[in-house]
Parts: C-alpha cells; sequence; structure tokens
C-alpha cells in the first residue's frame, strides 16, 4: 500500500520527479505532497470520493497520506511529477490542501509560469549539475509555497490527524484482505467482522474512501489480475479466468469487453504489440505503469519547452 521505491532515477532524499505513463494505479497513500502536471491524453483521477478528469496541460495537487488513484481514460496518459517528503518540510505538516486541481486557482499566466518553474527544476534533476540538490529542493518548496498562496487549505487539528491515521491504517487493511481473497468468493462481511465493525459503516467508509462500493473495488482488483496474466502470455485464457477470481469465462469475456473494449484475445495481441522501448514496466495487480530512463526523461522535457 506504501508507494513503493519505483523511480527509475532517484537522488535527492525526499524529493523526486519523474515521468510517467499509466494505465491504472490503483488507490495507493505515500507521505508525500504530490503535484501531477497531465501532458499526454486524459487522466482520470480518484480523490476523497471525487473524480477528476484532467486534460493535457492541467495539474492536480495531493496532500502527505491522502488517498489517491489514477485512471486513463481511453488511451494511457503520461504526466510529470514532483513529490516532497513532509521530511524535509516538516512544519509543514499539519498543512492541508483542501483544493485539488490548481488550474482552477491559477490564472494563466500563473500556470505558465509554474510549468516553467517544473521544467527548469526536471532539467537541473535529470543533468545533476553542481548543487542541483539544493536547487530542486529549493525551487519544489517554491513551487509548493505558490501554491498555497492560491489554493485554500488549512492547518490539521490533532483529531483531523488522528482521524486520518486511523482511515488510511483501515484502508490498508482492507487492500490487503482483496488482495489476499480475490481469487475467491469474497464478502465484506468478513471484513467486517475482523474490523468489529457493521457492513453499513464499511459499506459508507469504502463509498467515501474509494469512490466505489466494495464489489466494484473487488472486480477492479480481480480485472488488474486478468490483464497482468493476460499480458504475461503464458496462461490459457480459461486459467487467466479462474485465477483472476471469475467463476465464468463467458461472464468474464462479456464484462472484460465492456470494462476495455477488448476481447480477452484482442487484449492480448494489443499487449503483445505495444512494447515501448526505454520505459520500464510495472505491471501488477495495482498499477500498470511506465517510468522512464534518464535519457528518454530529457527528450520528454525538450518536448515541453518546445511546446509550452
Amino acid at each position: 500500500m506504501n508507494e513503493l521505491e519505483i523511480i527509475r532515477h532517484p537522488q535527492i532524499d525526499g524529493f523526486s520527479m519523474f515521468f510517467n505513463t499509466v494505465d491504472y494505479r490503483t488507490p495507493h497513500i505515500h507521505p508525500e505532497w504530490e503535484l501531477i502536471w497531465v501532458i499526454e491524453n486524459s487522466l482520470a483521477v480518484n480523490c476523497q470520493a471525487e473524480e477528476y478528469i484532467l486534460e493535457p496541460g492541467q495539474m492536480v495537487v495531493f496532500n502527505p497520506n491522502e488517498p489517491h488513484e489514477f485512471h486513463k481514460r481511453k488511451e494511457s496518459a503520461t504526466f510529470l511529477c514532483m513529490q516532497i517528503s513532509s521530511k524535509i518540510l516538516p512544519e509543514m505538516l499539519p498543512t492541508y490542501i483542501d483544493g485539488k486541481l490548481v488550474h482552477e486557482y491559477l490564472s494563466k499566466g500563473e500556470m505558465q509560469k509554474l510549468k516553467d518553474d517544473l521544467i527548469k527544476c526536471m532539467i537541473s534533476y535529470l543533468h545533476r549539475e553542481e548543487h542541483f540538490a539544493l536547487y530542486c529542493v529549493g525551487k519544489g518548496s517554491l513551487i509548493l509555497y505558490q501554491l498555497l498562496q492560491k489554493i485554500p487549505s488549512h492547518t490539521l487539528t490533532t483529531e483531523e490527524t488522528s482521524s486520518i491515521d486511523k482511515r488510511n491504517a483501515r484502508l490498508k487493511r482492507l487492500i490487503a484482505f482483496v488482495d489476499e481473497n480475490y481469487m475467491h468468493k469474497i464478502r465484506l462481511t468478513d471484513f467486517a467482522q475482523n474490523e468489529d465493525c457493521s457492513v453499513s459503516y464499511l459499506s459508507r467508509f469504502i463509498k467515501n474512501t474509494l469512490n466505489q462500493n466494495f464489489q466494484d473495488y473487488v472486480t477492479s482488483v480481480r480485472f488488474n489480475c486478468a490483464c497482468k496474466l493476460i499480458a504475461a502470455g503464458d496462461k490459457k485464457l480459461l486459467d487467466v479466468c479462474l485465477e483472476s477470481g471469475f467463476s465464468d469465462y463467458r461472464y468474464f469475456s462479456r464484462e472484460f469487453h465492456k470494462q476495455y473494449g477488448m476481447t480477452p484475445e484482442e487484449y492480448r495481441n494489443s499487449m503483445k504489440a505495444a512494447k515501448p522501448e526505454h520505459t520500464v514496466l510495472r505491471h501488477s495487480l495495482h498499477s500498470m505503469e511506465r517510468f522512464y530512463s534518464r535519457e528518454d526523461s530529457l527528450k520528454l522535457v525538450e518536448q515541453l519547452k518546445i511546446g509550452k
């Protein structure tokens, strides 16, 4: 559930920038402020029972330990991400940014300056010239400061912090429960017994946290498993169906087509054809995303400079 260390070129403790091309990233939590700038295709973001659709050029910001998820609309979405850990700005940790969509609060000129600053920071991050870490952390801190000047925020109370910690602990247990049981018949009542909570309470909790009901979340994990197994290319589709937790192949194939606009067979063929070079694929129950090498990240940031 914690953000995995999958960045291909990390070198500053507590600060990261990277390009990512994502199909999906299920609900996750990490201790950094995160700024996402969509640069190609539409990205759907779920956060706090809300769904936001970001088009190229738009941005979204997340607080430390705020659950969120990504998924593509039609084509895989590419974005530039900046993460700043609370450990390098500990005095900022009680600060909670209430707004999500950056472009709703900044003027056109302010958005352009923000993009220019991100490009400069990314270039320094990738070139690694002398004192680049000082520059990047300083520039990233100024970007966060500028966002706080424009986007509504508040200081978390002790009670709010405790509530967030309890919510995230329960969410992690829920995700672990589904991961361990999705291939079999799975019921919310079983998790409710483990949590000593009512089913109705947990139903509201899941809806408010994941923006979907329990069964829909289980089904999404099953489909993610199926996609991973199909992409591996070494299993019969009936075996994929059963190992993913579906008991009926006709139902699986029909619902797969509804979900992805193609049959499982067509999906397998599309995955064989789509193998971009110079990227690192992470394909699991919880994500299908590609991270770029330093060299290709430099090419992408140069394209951003030209197209800004």
